[in-house]
């Protein structure tokens, strides 16, 4: 959900972390919620982070566990197979909110209803948690991020005294649903998810899985329980986002497929009419395809991103469309490529005919380029062997 190292990092010195330091009674415990910013596909679902405020010892620190560091050995390669790390950054709490508020994020605090035992052992695992060998752990985009680290902190610490009631859903979303939820201003990053994770988004989540959100882990401490009480004492709005205005763009992915739809039902029509295909186009257009269809098959197959498996998405982008466009340049008669576009061409309509009855909800925007496929994929079996 936060990019990493969103800000400045602001080391917070050894002596304020020291194993044992003791909070005071004036000290409070608070889970912050900060709002969602439309100006980068990771910051549009929020974030989430735990504020230790000791005005007594003047301590006023943000736990933050959405920190990855570019320069980790392998980032890049570890992050295509999915073995992303992030760890927890521990921040000054005013820079930490001044940071979101600049973005113009709501912040909203949820200050805890905790004894001074109980807030002594939350700080402790807390300050256990941010020292060097336990900062790290190993990320997944819904089971294990920023916000349910917060969550799972108190399971952790509190065990089966803290639950977490779910009573307050009462939507039926699965996980797909409530990601293409935070992404409709960010269609192209809404686009790029659906295409690249399969059919584990499909599942319906449950309450808990809810929380993979922020909203929802602030929603699910609002209806918490600690020993059968409430967990949350009060709420503090820090800041009150201001509505503005989401700009739009011309090149929405319905903009620029329809475009593409447009263009292939011309050159069909123009081929059909001088009995000769536009191999340059074909060539093209698979190629693109059948390449996007290999690095679905190797997120699934050869990674360990999970929500990548059992992709519905390779009906259409299959992968041996790459190798049929490079046969396509061969010049002659191809009887039996013919027949292989001529399949294709049949599993496309069985895919429109199917297409919201399939198991994985598949990307609308993605019509006209199945459309325009089935077009070329037909076309290409009745000219490829005209003579």
């Amino acid at each position: 959900m936060n990019k990493g190292i969103l800000f400045i990092l602001l080391v917070i010195s050894g002596e304020c972390l020291a194993q044992g330091y003791q909070l005071s009674e004036q000290a409070e415990i608070s889970v912050i919620t900060c709002g969602p910013y439309q100006g980068e596909l990771y910051s549009a679902f929020g974030h989430s982070a735990i504020r230790v405020y000791d005005p007594a010892n003047q301590t006023d620190l943000a736990f933050n566990w959405g920190v990855f560091d570019f320069d980790q050995p392998n980032f890049y390669l570890n992050f295509a197979r999915g073995f992303l790390y992030y760890k927890l950054g521990v921040y000054s709490y005013p820079h930490f909110r001044d940071h979101y508020i600049s973005y113009n994020r709501y912040v909203h605090e949820q200050v805890l209803d905790l004894n001074s035992f109980q807030k002594q052992k939350l700080f402790e695992y807390l300050e256990w948690n941010a020292q060097p060998e336990n900062v790290n752990y190993r990320y997944d985009y819904f089971y294990n991020n920023c916000a349910t680290k917060v969550r799972d902190v108190f399971v952790e610490v509190f065990k089966d005294s803290v639950t977490f009631a779910g009573s307050y859903v009462t939507t039926d979303y699965t996980i797909r649903d409530l990601t293409d939820i935070y992404l409709k201003h960010q269609p192209w990053g809404d686009l790029g998810i659906d295409i690249c994770l399969g059919l584990p988004m499909d599942k319906r989540a449950t309450p808990y899985e809810y929380m993979y959100l922020p909203d929802y882990i602030e929603s699910g401490f609002d209806h918490a329980t600690l020993n059968n009480k409430p967990i949350i004492k009060n709420k503090i709005i820090a800041y009150k986002s201001i509505p503005e205005e989401i700009p739009s763009s011309i090149l929405h992915p319905w903009f620029v497929f329809g475009v593409l739809l447009v263009v292939t039902a011309a050159i069909s029509f123009y081929d059909w009419k001088r009995k000769k295909l536009s191999k340059w186009f074909d060539i093209t257009l698979f190629s693109i395809v059948g390449w996007v269809g290999v690095l679905l098959l190797l997120l699934w197959i050869a990674t360990d991103h999970q929500a990548a498996a059992r992709n519905f998405n390779l009906l259409w982008a299959f992968p041996l469309h790459a190798i049929a466009a490079i046969v396509l340049i061969k010049k002659g008669s191809q009887p039996l490529l013919s027949k292989y576009f001529l399949g294709t061409a049949i599993l496309l309509v069985a895919t429109l005919v199917f297409w919201f009855f399939l198991p994985q909800q598949l990307n609308v925007f993605l019509l006209p380029v199945v459309v325009a496929l089935l077009i070329r994929s037909w076309m290409i079996s009745k000219l490829i062997t005209h003579k």
